[in-house]
């Protein structure tokens, strides 16, 4: 199972919802995947999910907020997972419509239309809540970071995308052929959604991955900076050491003085270690600073001699 049927599974289970967070949360899941049917001057309403939890989910907060009949139909799908699709109708009649009327999906009366059903912090919460269940994804942590939430209607997806917006939430939108996509690339905000849209148990197992995943990203971060490190330090040994042996060979190992001299032997004695390391067996008597430029400096003789260095560099 997907992580986001995980989410969603668990956001169809959640209970004690205030009434008006339940009918902001089907607004959400209706204009998402709703459609309306007509029959002579009635209207019903049409909902279909592969998400069994949802599908109760919608009858429950539909038989307990309004006084209209249903019907279930569970059919196969004829794809390759062959999953079971659920398909709810609410029967045309006259209750519907109000029911439409006071979730905001059809025009209402003049007092009823002072009332926002999302004019409520939890409502809005709600309202997000059912429009991920009905049209919404997020990608495992383990992967890249995302979390979008699909419609074919721009003013709809707008919506969506203010009332994200209204929650600090870095969202943001645009076009895939046909539909308009609202999503979250950013880890810590998809963390704050799934806060608050309700799906705590699913934002710990979120959290704890990625704390996981950032810490192997920290130690591979890591590992490979000593890695380089440690790869710079001993070309630039195995040169020094070149250098000198270098000049031994060409007979021009006098001409240094004797501070260079007692430098190369040094060099030579540990020809594997770092030049931090080097100053510890000088005793004091020289500094990283100055050690290095001793080292520099015999590189520049063995060079000006015609040693070529390019296989070191």
């Amino acid at each position: 199972m997907s992580y986001s049927s995980d989410v969603k599974n668990e956001l169809a289970r959640l209970e004690g919802q205030k009434p008006c967070c339940e009918k902001a949360e089907l607004l959400g899941v209706l204009r998402m995947s709703g459609a309306l049917i007509l029959r002579g001057k009635n209207i019903g309403i049409h909902f279909s999910t592969e998400n069994a939890a949802l599908a109760r989910r919608v009858l429950q907060v539909l038989k307990s907020n309004y006084q209209v009949q249903t019907e279930v139909v569970i059919t196969r799908s004829r794809r390759l997972k062959k999953n079971n699709r659920y398909q709810i109708e609410v029967v045309p009649d006259g209750n519907v419509a109000k029911a439409l009327q006071e979730l905001q999906i059809l025009p209402a009366g003049e007092e009823d239309a002072k009332y926002n059903l999302l004019g409520r912090s939890c409502c809005r919460k709600a309202f997000l809540r059912g429009v991920f269940m009905a049209g919404g994804s997020v990608s495992r942590p383990s992967s890249d970071y995302h979390m979008e939430i699909v419609t074919e209607n721009e003013e709809f997806a707008r919506l969506i995308l203010k009332t994200m917006q209204g929650f600090s939430l870095s969202a943001r939108m645009t076009d895939r052929k046909k539909d308009y996509i609202v999503y979250l690339k950013d880890g810590d905000h998809i963390i704050d959604f799934l806060s608050i849209i309700g799906a705590h148990q699913s934002l710990l197992e979120f959290e704890n991955v990625r704390i996981v995943k950032e810490m192997r990203n920290n130690v591979n971060r890591q590992v490979n900076c000593e890695t380089a490190n440690l790869n710079k330090v001993i070309r630039a040994s195995l040169l020094q050491v070149a250098c000198i042996n270098y000049l031994q060979e060409q007979g021009l190992y006098e001409l240094l003085s004797d501070k260079l001299k007692e430098t190369a032997a040094l060099r030579l004695q540990h020809p594997d270690i770092s030049l931090n390391d080097l100053v510890e067996f000088t005793e004091g008597a020289v500094g990283k600073s100055g050690l290095n430029h001793r080292l520099k400096k015999i590189q520049q003789i063995a060079v000006n001699r015609g040693m070529d260095i390019s296989e070191y560099i």
